[in-house]
């Protein structure tokens, strides 16, 4: 568990977060949260102010597998010991409650599992201010050169690595992602008849299948997999302003619109017009 210092609830910066979860085998299984983890990033300035993540202990133990398929997996041994989710909570909810929630597919899934975690345990589960799912917004001004639009792919297009599964790295790494999209449709923005040419044609979208992909290890069937066509469905270190103030400037303003509206369909309207 990592944890730095504490910020008052309700504020108005923004966290990304991200969860790790088992992977059901079967119809019926439910998934049970392995770990949480988040970043409070001041809206402003684009600086980590906050960082949290911890394992979890789910309360049948043999759900989770006693060796990970993935690269950096979490694994039964690594949870044993690992506090379970209603000890957690009131952190979890101090983090998120009242904030911008961000994070890629987190409309999806992440936000879905919050919620039934703690109904599980008989609390009411945090409320964003708004939200902004990297998902949506990277496919919809970005998805046509990024191929299928898992993190690990997006990550692979900008060569920041790969993808661990682990919470923290992959907050970071998702934040890493939306700094370098943005100062790519920066640079676009500025000469679209020499930049932006090649990538008018909505049909030269490129993926990625498990027989060409090759990667260095086994990924299982991702929860966070986005869909087949163009809706809402997921590590290199973070590093603070490697890509300058002007990436920041774009970015920023795509942040803090978001703060601006609850509804996930108007920031995708703002952030078109900030990024055309």
């Amino acid at each position: 568990m990592e944890s730095s210092s504490s910020h008052p609830e309700g504020s108005s910066e923004i966290v990304f977060f991200d969860l790790e979860t088992t992977v059901p085998s079967r119809a019926g299984q439910r998934f049970w949260v392995l770990e949480f983890g988040a970043i409070i990033v001041c809206p402003r300035k684009l600086v980590e102010l906050d960082s949290y993540s911890t394992l979890i202990r789910p309360k049948d133990l043999s759900v989770v597998a006693l060796k990970s398929g993935r690269c950096d997996g979490i694994t039964r041994g690594a949870v044993s010991n690992a506090p379970v989710f209603e000890e957690v909570a009131d952190k979890i909810f101090t983090i998120l409650n009242g904030r911008v929630w961000a994070g890629h597919n987190i409309q999806r899934f992440d936000c879905v599992r919050i919620k039934e975690a703690f109904a599980e345990i008989g609390r009411p589960a945090p409320v964003p201010v708004g939200m902004i799912d990297s998902l949506g917004v990277l496919t919809e001004r970005f998805g046509r050169r990024a191929g299928n639009m898992k993190m690990a792919t997006l990550a692979a297009y900008f060569g920041l690595g790969q993808q661990k599964h682990r919470s923290l790295d992959d907050v970071r790494m998702n934040l890493e992602v939306m700094k370098h999209c943005a100062t790519v449709l920066f640079l676009e923005s500025s000469l679209p008849s020499v930049l932006n040419a090649k990538w008018r044609n909505p049909s030269t979208i490129v993926t990625r299948s498990r027989s060409n992909g090759k990667l260095p290890c086994r990924e299982e069937n991702s929860r966070k997999s986005p869909p087949t066509t163009l809706g809402y469905h997921r590590a290199v270190p973070y590093t603070r302003g490697s890509l300058g103030k002007m990436t920041e400037g774009v970015l920023k303003n795509l942040l803090c619109k978001a703060q601006e509206t609850k509804s996930f369909s108007n920031l995708l309207k703002h952030s078109h017009s900030l990024l055309r």
